[in-house]
């Protein structure tokens, strides 16, 4: 079993609406749902998330939409836990950096990568991050079985590389596939460390500070109207917040293994997200892999005992 997330409540009773006794009761009802059922919920909410976001690289920039969404995350998170700054911060500031690396370099790239390639094939190509990690940790036969399905499903999900699909795009995508993986790890770290969601809040303002160059650069964020940034507010709580939090939690009660299958869902959630609101069509490929993907997921989610 992996070490769940300690929610650490000071002595004597907490006010009922304070944020130590809110943050516990999220934790809690988030500790309900089934490790899976948090990372489902986690795919879905930041496919819509990324649809969202493809709608604002005409004003925002790719980059901009990055660093708003990273920026109202951390905001968000900060103003619903207010996380608790003591001398853990300073005592583990390679952490924090490391993991605001990792933020960086699952957003930023992720949001470039779909400005030049199709949301499906962005989420195949970023997914092999964790299905690597998947592969590398697994032990029993019954695993590769799994995984056998899930590789097949990516493999159809990602059509004539080099003709029909753009070079840099699937780059990008790559480095947010290794972010991935690195996010798994780190995230338990970070976990067994800091309490609560303050690691999570930390890492995404430094992941915010570290975009700053960047996005200044793009110069998009001078023309932002009001509408841009509710709309990345929107970007932020479906991309990141949302996701983040449940995959955090879920990332303390489950393998490394079972999260990368599972995650497996993520390009096949990202083509019916796609074929719904981008005008992707879904063909019979397409259809293949999704059903080689959910194979995959069920048998992970039955056979695992984490």
């Amino acid at each position: 079993m992996t070490p769940q997330i300690a929610i650490a409540l000071p002595p004597g009773p907490e006010p009922h609406g304070s944020p130590v006794a809110r943050e516990a009761r999220l934790s809690q009802a988030l500790g309900r749902i089934p490790p899976p059922g948090l990372l489902l919920l986690s795919i879905v909410s930041v496919q819509l998330g990324s649809a969202l976001a493809t709608t604002l690289f005409s004003s925002l920039g790719p980059v901009g939409t990055a660093f708003t969404s990273t920026v109202f995350s951390a905001l968000v998170m900060t103003l619903a836990a207010r996380p608790k700054i003591d001398g853990r911060i300073w005592r583990h500031g390679g952490l924090i950096l490391i993991f605001g690396l990792v933020d960086l370099a699952m957003a930023l790239p992720f949001f470039l990568a779909l400005q030049r390639v199709p949301l499906g094939i962005v989420s195949a190509i970023a997914f092999l991050g964790p299905l690597g990690l998947a592969v590398a940790t697994s032990r029993r036969p019954i695993h590769f079985l799994w995984i056998g399905f899930a590789a097949l499903g990516v493999g159809l999900l990602i059509p004539d590389i080099g003709r029909n699909l753009d070079g840099l795009g699937l780059g990008l995508a790559a480095v947010a596939g290794l972010a991935w993986a690195g996010f798994v790890a780190v995230s338990k770290r970070v976990g067994r460390v800091f309490d609560g969601s303050d690691g999570l809040t930390f890492g995404l303002w430094v992941a915010s500070l570290m975009q700053v160059p960047f996005a200044l650069a793009e110069g998009g964020l001078i023309h932002a109207g009001l509408r841009d940034l509710a709309s990345a507010l929107a970007v932020a709580l479906l991309s990141a917040v949302v996701p983040y939090a449940m995959e955090f939690q879920a990332l303390q009660r489950m393998s490394a293994r079972a999260y990368g299958i599972l995650v497996t869902l993520e390009p096949a959630v990202g083509a019916l997200v796609g074929f719904l609101f981008l005008g992707q069509a879904i063909g019979f490929r397409m259809a293949v892999a999704i059903a080689c993907v959910t194979i995959a997921a069920i048998g992970v989610t039955l056979f695992e005992k984490a």
